[in-house]
């Protein structure tokens, strides 16, 4: 009777084995897919592991697959932004060129190919920040910063521009310092970029709030505005990088 029983038992065992060995050899051959069904016996435990590592290896795949997607964009985008000033001083070159080019005329080409060029320049030095970030090779000088004055003396910039875009800007922000160590320069940087992209792309005639709310040892900090056109991507892709929130413009961004 014991023979019998550990017979039966030892098969039982090397049937729910088997089962272990297929599904982990199914996800060793790269299919993420596999359904893991049936009863595993002792090795159910296998079975949430497994589980688990078919997630990460399904979202690392996620990752890469979107990694080159952006990889891709970056390239379309970048090349497209670069050609436009290119192009617009290779035609004012040309233009400056020809006979017969009266002083004002000449005047007048010269500041379009200076502006065309500061573009030009700015976007290569862009260019040239997200090559340093994505390698990893931005340094980083901290100080101590007050985040609330920064917030303000950064909008003061773009004060007049707000108004010609008739935004209204409202503002809750503590009167007290809050101090943080920060690179002073780079975070006045993401305000710099966050209050122009508001100006350019907000619907005129709005308000837009800006509220910094402190949060014990830390301190949040929103800017909320309406869109100016109707967004037409999916709200979570937002904050990746190159994308824009008009899929089909295709002026700078």
């Amino acid at each position: 009777w014991l023979y019998f029983f550990l017979r039966k038992r030892i098969r039982i065992v090397q049937e729910k084995y088997a089962l272990l060995l297929d599904a982990t050899r199914s996800v060793a051959d790269g299919n993420l897919q596999t359904a893991f069904t049936g009863d595993w016996g002792m090795f159910t435990s296998f079975k949430e592991e497994l589980s688990e590592i078919q997630a990460g290896f399904s979202r690392a795949v996620e990752e890469e697959v979107k990694s080159q997607r952006m990889r891709t964009e970056l390239i379309t985008n970048v090349s497209h932004d670069l050609k436009t000033p290119l192009t617009a001083i290779i035609t004012y070159i040309d233009l400056l060129q020809e006979e017969g080019v009266t002083r004002q005329q000449r005047k007048e080409y010269l500041a379009v190919l200076e502006r065309k060029s500061l573009r030009l320049k700015a976007l290569i030095e862009d260019l040239f920040e997200v090559s340093k970030a994505s390698s990893g090779n931005v340094s980083f000088h901290k100080e101590k910063v007050d985040i609330c004055n920064l917030v303000r003396q950064v909008y003061l910039e773009y004060e007049d521009r707000a108004e010609e875009a008739d935004l209204t800007f409202r503002f809750t922000i503590p009167e007290k310092k809050l101090f943080f160590m920060l690179d002073g320069e780079k975070t006045c940087r993401i305000f710099d970029n966050l209050y122009t992209n508001i100006i350019k792309y907000a619907m005129p005639h709005t308000r837009v709030y800006v509220t910094v709310e402190e949060q014990e040892d830390e301190v949040s900090v929103e800017l909320k505005n309406i869109s100016g056109s109707e967004l037409n991507v999916p709200p979570e892709s937002l904050t990746d990088r190159f994308v824009r929130g008009d899929s089909a413009r295709s002026t700078e961004g």
